[in-house]
């Protein structure tokens, strides 16, 4: 074992100006021991029994979470842990478990008051450790807390993206099938005996019909009717692919008037191959468009990424309209508010100045906020989400409003807390409002939480010029 003396703990960085007699007493009071490799330290909700000192050797410290291991860190000697002064922990946080064979040093918590009352300059050293450890620690739960909302957006973009993408490559390969099929309906037009007047009235009254803008809003029943009727006139005039042609005729509003309209300008024999061109045309139409519809939803969402992260500016305050902020969070939330099947209720003023500040951190709020909203409104019928947006002389207020359970009236003064959360584990560390509170004070702005069972509302101000 190796020998401590108080040359050896001035080797730790937070003990180099404590004087040698308090080391000394501090070394005769505790108690030398080796943890063998794979035993404990501490365990997780075990009582605290004092200050250990990592003389060699190395630690894991991990945590239990839904019977799943969470590793935190690793250290290794000349590090200080366990029980510190004016502590006010009972119980380990977390379990500490020896990689290999480590001597520790121990002071018993029993000794604490003592060594506070008589060792001014090792109190304050240890006491400086207990602060490094605080700051440590958030920041690696806030660390935890963007991770865990970074996966939250990461899942609910990961849905919205593979919709679109889908449907991309299923059009592609339908239209790559399809456009293989065309030199059958070829074959069949070039024999078509129609003048160059009659080609052009047939075209311009099919891309006169296609032009027009919207898709067929007919229920089941009336579609039915609709297709019904157009397959019997087709049959009636010998028309191959009847009920094909039929179904996409209606899809793009076609009727019985431009049936007869065909009918007239084509005789014969002529008809049936022009209208299955017509149709082939539609066909690729549809496809053409499906393609671009789920190609632009991909673009719309890689854009809402870059304005919700501010990727491409600058990190400082700039003037912006603040309800792109929140259009674009909602895009992000886009997933879980349809999985819950969320109404979002838009009240803004549109008259609303663009104001300055951190676009890019406001976004955050806005994120904590409604993410929680939609949260609490989990075990609600009817879910509703009213934002607001106003001005109020020379500040801009935002309104967040869900008809959920609302925030239970014990809990209510500390919502703002580090750390405090009403959720399970696994879903929340308790620090999305308070990085709501640290940007809201950022900005110079306040919030403000009211709420009654059916209505919670968090309310933001801030200065529109960001003074």
């Amino acid at each position: 074992m190796i020998t401590v003396t108080p040359e050896w703990l001035k080797q730790i960085d937070a003990l180099k100006n404590v004087p040698e007699d308090q080391l000394q007493w501090w070394i005769d009071k505790s108690r030398h021991y080796i943890i063998p490799e794979g035993e404990f330290l501490f365990e997780e909700d075990a009582p605290v029994i004092g200050t250990h000192v990592v003389v060699s050797g190395k630690f894991k410290v991990f945590y239990l979470q839904n019977g799943r291991r969470v590793d935190v860190l690793e250290y290794g000697d000349k590090n200080i842990t366990g029980h510190l002064p004016f502590s006010r922990g009972k119980a380990a946080g977390a379990s500490g478990q020896a990689k290999e064979d480590s001597q520790i040093m121990t002071f018993p918590v029993e000794l604490t008051n003592e060594l506070i009352h008589t060792h001014f300059e090792l109190t304050q050293a240890l006491v400086h450790v207990m602060t490094d450890r605080v700051r440590e620690g958030m920041a690696l739960q806030q660390q935890n807390e963007k991770m865990m909302a970074l996966g939250k957006l990461s899942a609910g973009l990961a849905h919205e993206l593979n919709n679109p993408a889908a449907a991309i490559v299923r059009s592609s390969t339908l239209l790559k099938k399809h456009l293989l099929m065309q030199p059958d309906t070829f074959k069949k037009v070039i024999h078509v005996n129609m003048t160059s007047e009659q080609v052009d009235d047939v075209i311009e009254r099919m891309f006169g019909v296609m032009a027009q803008t919207g898709r067929c809003t007919l229920s089941l029943m009336q579609r039915a009717d609709k297709e019904d009727e157009l397959t019997d006139w087709l049959d009636d005039h010998d028309v191959e692919n009847s009920m094909e042609i039929a179904e996409h005729f209606v899809e793009f509003n076609f009727t019985l008037d431009d049936l007869e309209y065909f009918g007239e300008k084509i005789k014969g024999a002529s008809l049936s191959p022009v209208l299955n061109w017509i149709n082939n045309n539609l066909v690729t139409e549809k496809m053409v468009t499906d393609i671009q519809d789920a190609s632009q939803r991909i673009s719309d969402l890689v854009g809402s990424v870059k304005n919700f992260t501010h990727m491409d500016r600058a990190q400082d305050k700039q003037f912006s309209d603040i309800r792109n902020g929140i259009r674009n969070t909602l895009t992000m939330l886009n997933h879980k508010i349809k999985k819950n099947s969320v109404e979002i209720i838009e009240n803004f003023d549109e008259t609303l100045p663009q104001v300055n500040a951190f676009i890019g951190e406001l976004n955050q709020v806005w994120t904590n906020l409604i993410d929680n909203a939609l949260d609490a409104m989990e075990t609600t019928e009817n879910r509703k989400l009213e934002i607001k947006t106003e001005r109020d002389k020379e500040f801009v207020k935002v309104t967040i409003i869900d008809n959920g359970p609302g925030i239970p009236e014990d809990v209510k003064d500390k919502i703002f807390d580090p750390f405090f959360t009403t959720k399970e584990i696994g879903k929340g560390t308790g620090l999305g409002l308070d990085v709501v509170m640290r940007i809201v004070k950022q900005h110079n702005g306040s919030i403000k939480a009211r709420s009654v069972p059916g209505r919670t509302e968090f309310e933001v101000c801030f200065p529109i010029n960001g003074l």
